[in-house]
């Protein structure tokens, strides 16, 4: 399989990032497919549940959505609904396609339609997965017809033995997420905070963690100033942080993080539990944007076992709050060591975790489907 590629690939939204962090790393793959020369459709529903929660964030949701539409205003994004039944859309959209990419947050009739016209239209389909349902809630994977993809893209290794060993997938690859470095990279200004974290409070999967990470420093430390951005945070969330001095600030568009991660000293990474035990060895796409726009990060406690970064040099992992606090203070004590660890972090990213880097792994894959 050489030469310019049909290529279709199915998302819950390609306009929306309300709490879809995945339309961030498929932007960029798709940006940089594009920019290829290859020809890429992207699919959505057209009234998807991110999309209808966006809408509702008002006059930054109109705003988000124009963003979108000006700054990828080269990507082809087609929307099904319904008014017309699914299986004829796909029929006349998928006559000709090269390759299906299916991302893992579509229905599972949207997927096994799909699937079910692989043979009468000779298309290449590859699942690809950044969720850990597969971990935590593995019947939902099991409602779609797997073995009729061609391969499964998960998103680290630990994910990619459930699909291997778990699930009987024969051929899966570890592709991780990176960073859209075409439209994410380090913005010169003052700096208007101490603290940021970007990240969504929602379905208590990391509600201790931010207890002990977040909002405890925070408390330690009065006299910096905390910014958090997010959606899905309850009254009483919205309570502790208003308690602990953290200014909250909402729903932040996904293609203005860029400037809200070089206006802050330092950034925060939280991941969820699941990603700290289990799941280790994924980072998630925040990691990447953030030291993709030169901030130095902290993170509470995960393991890089698939061998990303380099330990201790690119970002700093601490144990517990004492520890958090105390980094934070030396570091926005020590200009030199905030810009050091940016720095490291930055050169990380642009020579292994790029949509770029990505793209080409993919186009690889697409190869080796054809041995």
């Amino acid at each position: 399989m050489s030469g310019r590629l049909r290529l279709c690939i199915f998302a819950h939204s390609w306009r929306s990032d309300w709490n879809h962090g995945n339309a961030h790393f498929l932007r960029g793959l798709a940006h940089e497919l594009t920019k290829l020369g290859h020809e890429v459709a992207c699919y959505e529903p057209e009234q998807s549940w991110s999309l209808i929660n966006l809408l509702q964030e008002g006059e930054r949701g109109r705003e988000s959505l124009e963003q979108f539409k000006t700054i990828f205003s080269h990507l082809d994004v087609r929307s099904y609904g319904q008014k017309e039944p699914f299986e004829r859309f796909a029929k006349r959209e998928l006559r000709g396609a090269d390759i299906v990419l299916v991302h893992e947050w579509n229905s599972p009739d949207v997927v096994n339609t799909i699937l079910s016209l692989k043979r009468e239209f000779g298309f290449r389909a590859l699942f690809h997965d950044t969720h850990h349902r597969a971990y935590t809630n593995p019947k939902e994977i099991l409602r779609l017809n797997l073995q009729e993809f061609d391969g499964v893209l998960a998103f680290g290794e630990t994910l990619r033995r459930i699909y291997l060993e778990a699930f009987g997938v024969p051929r899966v690859w570890t592709f991780h997420e990176a960073a859209d470095t075409a439209h994410f990279s380090p913005i010169s200004g003052s700096k208007q905070c101490d603290i940021t974290w970007i990240g969504n409070w929602g379905d208590e999967e990391r509600s201790r963690e931010l207890e002990e990470f977040l909002i405890g420093p925070a408390i330690g430390l009065p006299s910096r100033r905390t910014v958090v951005y997010g959606v899905r945070y309850s009254p009483a969330a919205k309570a502790k942080l208003g308690s602990a001095g953290i200014q909250y600030r909402g729903y932040l568009p996904n293609l203005m993080a860029p400037r809200v991660y070089s206006e802050s000293a330092i950034s925060l990474h939280v991941p969820r539990k699941f990603y700290s035990n289990g799941l280790s060895g994924i980072p998630t796409i925040r990691v990447f944007e953030a030291l993709a726009c030169g901030t130095p990060l902290l993170c509470s406690p995960w393991a890089d076992t698939d061998g990303l970064f380099r330990k201790g040099e690119d970002y700093l992992c601490v144990p517990d709050e004492k520890a958090m606090r105390a980094e934070i203070e030396h570091l926005l004590n020590d200009d030199a060591a905030r810009s050091q660890i940016a720095a490291n972090g930055l050169d990380t990213i642009r020579r292994r975790h790029t949509c770029a880097h990505r793209t080409q792994q993919l186009l690889e894959i697409c190869e080796e489907l054809e041995k």
